[in-house]
């Protein structure tokens, strides 16, 4: 689903209701390709996102906790300047277009009113954010477009501000008109898709709102130009883009399971309804649907080199496993070479040294008859038959050193191995720059990670747990990283606290912290779901979380950060919600 036309007149319907008359209170710019504006009126506070990247560009507010930089970017210093204690005016689309222009009575340097305006332009790769002054002259933009770059338009500091070139044949489907329709809708080929007629004779539809638009009109979403009832279909759109010019709109998501795959301003039917969810407001429903890219999004900015190191580290220690399994399995010859051996020795008076492929008597073996069995074995001819038998003898004995070295090799990768399973898992499961920094210290600690030529010395970092809260009004705490789940297993943990971890799978350390008290069921099991989510199991059904009472809970010495053995234990089986789990955590 992209962020259509029709999206952001939905959006901007619902910034202007919430927020028109807030004032700018602070301006943030978390990655390079957004700009969060935290703005306060009578009614409350309200986060405007504004993210003009290549990937998923949009504009909402947002409920979600974004990390900042330690140094602002220059646009967010110049927003700042100008943007801090303006008051939002209200926001419109031009034209129908995919370009928001959000506007602020903000003051000159001499003080005296003035406007200011925010363009954004949410239009895929060539998404941009520009800032101007009351006649339009761009004062900065989120990226800068010279000659060089584009020969139709650019996007300089100076320069007024032109709106990005008309897509040519389109026509705006808020004025059309039934004659209109019809004679676009005549002039394409019957056995073109109806829904992708509305699509490319249309601004700013999306695919999935044209097969809306179809699939109302003809019950079908892949009826062709051919199939369909001009006038139905005329009405369908025109009822649509009615509601978009009387600003009604549903936020509606569609779901496959339980993974958000598509949303819109209208309901989509096509889908049908039990797989159709709707919600209280436009943010709400992107902050949801964008959580995980939005989530990829900041790994992929701010810990590509621990990805790195952890992938690498992973990728070399199944390589080296591999090896030393199969060197393992042929340690498994062993027995064969002293077998052969012991019977050059027991056949050796009728062995000469030359021969090579012999017939001996196996001793081992007897027949009911009495008589004994006989095996074929090859001989080296340049060695006496005792000579053969010291170095079957010498190859017996390398396998059973090999066999014991191999097998203590393995189990210390194997162990270093899953230690790292648990690291990446935090990596992905990492939220801000001081989840990162407590990940890439414990890396430099563990000796995976150098520190930069010249850099002082790494900080040490302290360890925060995220903490939610039962229903029951229970505390939980929930280890972020390896070192913060040995401090929150051995320091934190108090007499009658309940731990949890999923089992089998790298994920967090958990703990139920008690008071002393009983908790009840309900809330054993919301912490068990905590547990379940904050792992490598997340996203599946019935996942088994291990819990015990913390003093079964033991470290051995010497090990890695983050591994416990106990031998005491239960198992629950839970099914995480995301929503629910997110409700339960405490704002940071």
């Amino acid at each position: 689903m992209s962020f259509d036309a029709g999206m952001l007149a939905a959006v901007i319907s619902e910034v202007n209701r919430e927020a028109e008359g807030f004032r700018i209170e602070k301006v943030y710019q978390p990655q390079n390709d957004e700009i969060v504006l935290l703005m306060r009126g009578r009614e409350g506070s309200r986060r405007l996102l504004l993210r003009c990247g290549a990937s998923d560009p949009r504009i909402s507010f947002t409920t979600a906790s974004r990390d900042n930089p330690a140094s602002p970017p220059m646009l967010c210093m110049l927003l700042r300047k100008h943007l801090q204690g303006a008051v939002f005016c209200g926001a419109e689309q031009i034209g129908f277009e995919r370009v928001a222009k959000l506007a602020f009575d903000s003051r000159d340097e001499l003080g005296y009113p003035c406007k200011k305006y925010l363009i954004a332009e949410v239009m895929g790769k060539n998404s941009n954010l520009i800032f101007t002054d009351e006649k339009m002259k761009i004062l900065s933009a989120m990226r800068v477009v010279d000659f060089t770059t584009s020969r139709l338009r650019q996007i300089l500091p100076g320069m007024k501000y032109e709106l990005p070139p008309a897509q040519e044949g389109k026509r705006d489907p808020r004025t059309e008109t039934e004659d209109g329709f019809t004679g676009c809708f005549l002039s394409v080929p019957a056995d073109m898709s109806a829904a992708k007629f509305i699509n490319s004779a249309y601004l700013g539809v999306c695919p999935a709102v044209a097969r809306q638009i179809v699939y109302r009109a003809s019950g079908d979403i892949s009826a062709t130009v051919g199939q369909s009832d001009c006038k139905k279909l005329f009405d369908v759109f025109r009822s649509v883009f009615d509601d978009v010019i009387s600003g009604r709109f549903i936020p509606v998501m569609v779901y496959d399971g339980k993974r958000p795959v598509e949303y819109s301003f209208l309901p989509l039917t096509q889908y049908g309804s039990e797989n159709c969810r709707s919600f209280g407001s436009f943010g709400e429903m992107l902050d949801l649907y964008f959580r995980e890219k939005d989530h990829a999004s900041l790994v992929s900015a701010r810990a590509a080199d621990l990805q790195h190191a952890v992938n690498s580290s992973v990728s070399r220690l199944e390589r080296k496993l591999d090896l030393q399994r199969a060197e393992l399995a042929d340690c498994a010859r062993g027995e064969e070479y002293r077998r052969d051996a012991d019977l050059i020795v027991a056949n050796i008076y009728r062995l000469k040294k030359g021969d090579t492929d012999v017939r001996l008597t196996d001793y081992t073996e007897q027949s009911e008859d009495g008589s004994f069995a006989e095996r074929s074995l090859h001989l080296d001819p340049r060695l006496t038959p005792s000579a053969n038998a010291q170095k079957l003898y010498k190859k017996y004995n390398k396998c059973c050193t090999a066999n014991r070295e191999l097998t203590r090799q393995i189990s210390i990768a194997e162990g270093e191995l899953e230690y790292l399973l648990t690291v990446r898992d935090s990596v992905n499961r990492a939220e801000t720059g001081a989840d990162f920094a407590g990940i890439r210290n414990e890396l430099e600690k563990a000796g995976y990670l150098r520190q930069k030529k010249g850099a002082a010395p790494a900080k040490s970092v302290k360890n925060t747990p995220a903490v939610y809260e039962t229903s029951g009004g229970y505390t939980v705490l929930c280890g972020k990283n390896n070192l913060q789940n040995d401090e929150l297993t051995f320091r934190l943990s108090e007499r009658g606290d309940i731990w949890f971890h999923a089992k089998g799978v790298p994920g967090s350390h958990v703990l139920l912290r008690t008071g002393g008290e009983e908790p009840p069921v309900e809330d054993m099991t919301e912490a068990a779901e905590i547990a379940a989510y904050n792992s490598n199991a997340r996203g599946g059904d019935n996942i088994p979380v291990d819990y015990s009472d913390v003093k079964n809970i033991k470290k051995p010495s010497g090990s890695r950060p983050g591994f416990v053995i106990y031998h005491t234990n239960r198992t629950a089986y839970v099914t995480p919600d995301a929503e629910k789990i997110a409700a339960m955590r405490r704002k940071d």
